[in-house]
């Protein structure tokens, strides 16, 4: 049987607010990115920070330089429709594109409370064979590339996304540094 390829509806961003999030979780999230700088990830490496906040989501905004993330960069995310593809949100900044998959991921799974995805075919090459893999290759802010994720992440809390990068999952941002300097070889 055929299967019908329909294309992704597109996301529909509603702002509640255009006002920066105060939440104090925020500049957890720019320690971790300026940790990244330090670590050496270079300019193409981009990365993505969520952070579950309540029933809400602290994700860094579209086109944003996690390394060099401030508060005006992060966006709340108060409310995500996956069937309706609708997001209510509060920041002064669009949510990056894989908005979507986190709020999925962070929903799913209730040990899970913070996510780093570094997008680098480096890193993915250098780390392939010693961690879980995603089985198939998915296209972002899809259901598909969450339901994937997600199969992938029963194996373990960091897990690679074939041939695009490495996800770490954990139950906040002090358990993924720490991960991350296991994995990357630095010293804290």
């Amino acid at each position: 049987m055929n299967e019908r390829i329909l294309p992704s509806p597109v996301l529909q961003t509603l702002f509640v607010s255009r006002e920066t999030s105060n939440c104090p979780l925020i500049s957890e999230m720019i320690k971790l990115g300026k940790r990244l700088e330090e670590i050496g990830l270079v300019d193409k490496e981009t990365g993505i920070v969520s952070l579950n906040y309540g029933k809400r989501l602290l994700i860094n905004a579209k086109n944003i330089d996690v390394k060099k993330m401030n508060q005006q960069d992060v966006v709340e995310i108060v409310d995500y429709d996956p069937l309706k593809n609708v997001m209510m949100v509060i920041g002064t900044k669009n949510p990056c594109l894989e908005t979507p998959v986190h709020w999925i991921i962070q929903k799913a799974r209730h040990d899970i409370n913070a996510l780093l995805q570094i997008n680098s075919t480096t890193l993915f090459e250098r780390l392939k064979g010693t961690l879980p893999t995603t089985e198939k290759e998915t296209q972002p802010i899809t259901l598909d590339r969450a339901k994937e994720i997600l199969k992938t992440l029963r194996a373990g809390k960091t897990i690679l996304i074939k041939n695009e990068g490495i996800l770490f999952v954990g139950i906040n941002i002090k358990e993924i540094q720490e991960t991350l300097l296991n994995y990357l070889g630095v010293q804290k």
